[in-house]
């Protein structure tokens, strides 16, 4: 039939009215989606449950003085199962990828303590109260009996012993680490790019299971400072609901914390705050909508008084000292140095021999335990040593503040100290006649023996404390108080005239340094400290400028500081410690010391302030069994290139939170 003009109006009719419809649709559309968008998606959620999920915030950084990087952070991939788009094939799911999982040897959590291979037995020095807790059986329970309860609680009984090991291993691990909507649960944790990518890859046979991108601490010198600045690890089950109550300060159970050192002491500061993801679900439970509904907040960066550079040069500068002694024939075994801050007790070096690597010390811990040179004691901060003639200088301002010597007199050095008829100590050379100057220089005994029991063991000890000596520094991580001897009275006899030498007591490098620096800058006792400031995880920010704390301040005339400078001067300059630093281009005030150890090589001590005029450092050496002083003056050498070198090369025109390399 041939196409008429009638034909042709009724096709116009029709396709303007579906132009007309077409235009009503497009505005509705328009209207719902764009112009009232907000009031459609808000009825929409409200007619909707919701689950509330939490986004992990980063971890601030642990930054050295200049900005450094001591512990920072870096992205890594987590397995993760959302509970929100966990599907009923769950078993099946867990299977793939345990078994993905061992094929490139990676592990999984698995917190059932239940032996891996059968015979499914306990695992040995693993609890099993709470397993049994959970299954609801009597306490005499045998391993069998739980595997039994566990395949009938997870339905596994369509697959092998084996696969029921595998997928009970995992449920249990999510049943008590309560996962749901609000709980992701952790599968495996950073897992290398190409197992990342192969799960990816699957996605859409693995419902529920998604890679996370998480932020994992990262230290760039795994054996800078790792007595000081400590670890960070998972939360015990003794410390999640008790011990750390971390459940009611708000972490999850798979987060992780600061277990020592810093990283232990500004948990508080280096924890960020989680942020929240919301899943907006129908009456069937499906997802139908997700909202960032708080962003993650990164945790606060906390810069150390510490010198990285400085740091690991005198670490190496140790090792090396104490190797080079051993591979001549030396005893020294072990040792410390410590370098504080003068004007603010802020510690710049801390270093210990033998130390440890922390990326490897799980897997060593046992070794390093057992170690007979204690590679995990932190000799700096709880190491405890008698710090023989260092002490010299404080007996000598005791002396004088009391009155008790002046320095005019000479002593008569006859060698053998006879004031006691039962003990008859000896120095170490017949100095005759001498003044306090020739004394420190020559560290004589007999004219310390004299004053000390002058002044009397009380008055030493009282002294002793003054300075900061066997009472804690106060500094943030653990340390020791020292050993202190609290005498009944002043007459002690012999006592007294071993207290006078640096003998009976006993205390840390950190210690003796902070003690060096209190004298060095005219008697104002610093607590000792590592945290410089707490600033933003950007760095545009400061929180807490930490001011330097005085502990006390100790009542020195100008005569008596000026008197006891010139001593140690010379001890560098022509006395014992003229061998190693005699030629140093800057002038220094140091006292060496040899302590007596019982059946072994004296402990060999050395303490040092610079520059002389103007002191700005504090420096203790303590080697075990050094014998000599020489080789503790050759390590101060250096330390004191180190920071000389690092003060003139470093610019003063750097901008307030630079980072620099």
């Amino acid at each position: 039939m041939p196409f008429t003009r009638k034909h042709q109006t009724t096709l116009t009719v029709l396709s303007v009215i579906m132009v007309i419809v077409l235009l009503i649709y497009t505005a509705r559309i328009y209207s719902i989606q764009i112009i009232n968008s907000d009031k459609y998606s808000s009825n929409s959620k409200g007619s909707t449950s919701s689950r509330t999920a939490i986004l992990k915030a980063p971890r601030g950084e642990i930054l050295d003085c200049f900005g450094r990087q001591i512990a920072a952070n870096r992205d890594g991939y987590n397995i993760v199962f959302n509970k929100a788009y966990v599907k009923e094939n769950l078993n099946d799911i867990i299977l793939s990828l345990v078994n993905l999982l061992d094929e490139k040897s990676v592990e999984h959590k698995d917190r059932l303590p239940l032996q891996y291979t059968a015979p499914y037995d306990f695992k040995p020095n693993e609890s099993n109260a709470k397993l049994i807790k959970t299954l609801d059986l009597a306490e005499y329970a045998t391993a069998d009996n739980c595997l039994i309860r566990l395949i009938e609680r997870y339905e596994l009984e369509n697959y092998s012993l084996e696969e029921q090991r595998k997928i009970a291993g995992v449920r249990y691990s999510m049943e008590i680490e309560d996962f749901s909507i609000s709980y992701p649960y952790t599968f495996a944790e950073d897992i290398p790019t190409e197992l990342m990518r192969k799960i990816l890859e699957s996605h859409f046979l693995l419902d529920g299971v998604s890679v996370d991108v998480v932020p994992f601490r990262y230290y760039p010198d795994t054996s800078l400072a790792v007595n000081l600045i400590g670890t960070v690890g998972p939360i015990y089950e003794e410390d999640w609901a008790a011990g750390e109550n971390y459940k009611d300060r708000g972490y999850a159970f798979d987060d992780k914390v600061g277990k020592s050192g810093i990283e232990y002491y500004a948990e508080n500061q280096l924890r960020g705050t989680d942020g929240e993801i919301t899943y907006y679900l129908d009456e069937e439970g499906n997802i139908v909508d997700t909202e960032i509904t708080k962003k993650a907040t990164p945790g606060k960066t906390v810069m150390l008084t510490l010198d990285a550079k400085m740091q690991r040069t005198v670490q190496d500068a140790l090792a090396t000292t104490v190797r080079e002694l051993q591979s001549k024939g030396g005893t020294a075994q072990a040792g410390a140095a410590v370098v504080i801050d003068v004007k603010s007790g802020g510690i710049m070096t801390s270093a210990n021999y033998p130390t440890y690597d922390a990326a490897t010390l799980s897997e060593n811990y046992d070794q390093l335990l057992a170690d007979p040179t204690k590679p995990l004691t932190d000799r700096a901060f709880q190491g405890v040593y008698p710090i023989g003639s260092t002490i010299k200088p404080i007996v000598a301002a005791a002396a004088l503040e009391n009155n008790l010597y002046n320095t005019s007199e000479t002593i008569f050095c006859a060698r053998e100290y006879r004031y006691f008829d039962d003990y008859r100590p000896s120095c170490m050379h017949y100095h005759k006649h001498i003044g306090l100057t020739a004394a420190l220089s020559k560290s004589c005994n007999y004219f310390f023996f004299e004053l000390g029991r002058r002044i009397g063991a009380i008055t030493m000890t009282d002294y002793f404390k003054q300075f900061g000596l066997g009472v804690k520094t106060g500094v943030e991580v653990n340390d020791s108080a020292g050993i202190l001897i609290e005498p009944t009275s002043n007459g002690m006899g012999g006592d007294t005239l071993q207290i006078a030498i640096g003998q009976m007591n006993a205390f840390t490098p950190l210690q003796l340094a902070n003690y060096v620096a209190t004298f060095a800058n005219g008697g104002t006792h610093y607590k000792a400290t590592l945290i410089d400031k707490i600033v933003s995880y950007d760095m545009t920010k400061t929180y807490d400028d930490c001011k330097p704390q005085v502990l006390n301040t100790i009542s020195l005339k100008d005569s008596t500081i000026s008197s006891i400078k010139t001593g140690m001067l010379s001890v560098t300059v022509d006395g014992t410690g003229q061998a190693a630093l005699g030629d140093y281009p800057i002038k220094l005030g140091g006292k060496t010391g040899t302590a007596q150890v019982n059946g072994k090589a004296d402990h060999s001590t050395f303490i040092l302030f610079a520059p002389y005029d103007n002191p700005e450092i504090a420096i203790s050496v303590v080697l075990e069994h050094g014998a000599s002083s020489f080789a503790a003056g050759s390590l101060v050498r250096q330390i004191l290139d180190s920071y000389f070198v690092t003060s003139e090369n470093t610019s003063t025109d750097i901008p307030p939170f630079t980072v620099i390399s």
